[in-house]
C-alpha cells in the first residue's frame, strides 16, 4: 500500500504534469470547460462500462482518465479566476463532514436510510434556502438515471409506496392505461402511457434492489453477443441473414442461447 507521503507526491506530479500541458501543448491549451465537456462525458461511460464488465485493470485506468479531466478544468478555474484546485478539495471537505453528523457529530443512525435521509435534509438546508427536494437531480442525466434518482430523492420525504406488490399493480394500472391508447390509436397519448410504464417499471426495479440501468446494460451486451454469434454462424455456413425467414433466424438464435 502506498504511503500517504508517496499519494500526495503522486498527487502534485500529476497536478505538474496538468500545468505543463496547458502551458506548452498546443491542443492543452486551446480547450475550455465546454471544449472538454463531450470528453469528460465519454471518460465517465467508458469508466461505467468498466464497472459493469468489473474490469479492475479499466477501471484503474478510466479512474486515472477522469483525475485528470478534473484537474483540467480546476486548472481553468483558476486561470478564470473562479477557483482553485484547493477551493475544491476544502468545499468537499466540509460538505462531508457537514452531512455526515452521525460520524462527525452527535446523530444517531440506524441504518443506510437514515443516512440518506439525513443527507438530503442537510442538502436542502444548504445554499440560499431555495433548495427544493428535486433540485439536486441534473437536467442532463439520462431518463433512465433521472427517474431513479426522482425516485429516491422524494422517498426520503415520505413520498413512497409500503411495498413492492403496491409497486407491481401499479406497472399493471399504467400498461392497462398504454393499451388504452393504443387501441384508441392516440400516438401522443400512448408515448406519455408508455413513459409512465417505464417510470413504473424503474421503480419497481428499485423495490427489487436492482439498478436498472445496469441491468438494462446487461441485458444489450447479452444481446449484442448472440446476435453477433448468429452473425458469425449463418457466415461460417454460407447463409443470408437477411434472407432468411424469422421462424429460420429464431431457430439459430436458441441454438446460440443453448451456447452460452
Amino acid at each position: 500500500m502506498m504511503s500517504q507521503e508517496n499519494l500526495t507526491k503522486r498527487f502534485l506530479e500529476l497536478v505538474e504534469i496538468m500545468d505543463t500541458l496547458r502551458e506548452k501543448c498546443p491542443w492543452d491549451k486551446k480547450q475550455t470547460i465546454h471544449s472538454l465537456r463531450s470528453n469528460t462525458i465519454e471518460e465517465l461511460y467508458e469508466l461505467v462500462d468498466a464497472i459493469v464488465e468489473e474490469d479492475w485493470e479499466g477501471i484503474k485506468e478510466e479512474l486515472g482518465d477522469i483525475l485528470l479531466h478534473v484537474l483540467f478544468y480546476a486548472k481553468i478555474g483558476t486561470e478564470q479566476g473562479k477557483f482553485t484546485l484547493q477551493d475544491s478539495i476544502e468545499a468537499i471537505s466540509k460538505k462531508l463532514i457537514h452531512r455526515h453528523p452521525h460520524i462527525y457529530g452527535d446523530v444517531k443512525v440506524e441504518n443506510d436510510d437514515d443516512v440518506k435521509r439525513n443527507w438530503e435534509q442537510l442538502k436542502l438546508q444548504e445554499g440560499k434556502g431555495d433548495k427544493t427536494i428535486l433540485s439536486g437531480v441534473p437536467n442532463s442525466l439520462p431518463a433512465m438515471v433521472k427517474a431513479l434518482r426522482i425516485q429516491e430523492k422524494v422517498k426520503h420525504v415520505g413520498f413512497e409506496w409500503e411495498n413492492k406488490e403496491q409497486v407491481w399493480e401499479k406497472v399493471e394500472e399504467e400498461i392497462a392505461e398504454m393499451k388504452v391508447e393504443i387501441e384508441a390509436n392516440n400516438r401522443e397519448k400512448t408515448e406519455q402511457e408508455f413513459g409512465d410504464v417505464l417510470f413504473s417499471m424503474i421503480n419497481y426495479a428499485r423495490f427489487l434492489n436492482i439498478d436498472p440501468e445496469t441491468a438494462l446494460e446487461k441485458t444489450n451486451k447479452k444481446f449484442k453477443h448472440r446476435f453477433e454469434l448468429m452473425e458469425k454462424f449463418a457466415k461460417d455456413n454460407g447463409l443470408d441473414l437477411a434472407q432468411m425467414t424469422l421462424v429460420e433466424k429464431d431457430n439459430i438464435w436458441k441454438q446460440m442461447k443453448e451456447k452460452e
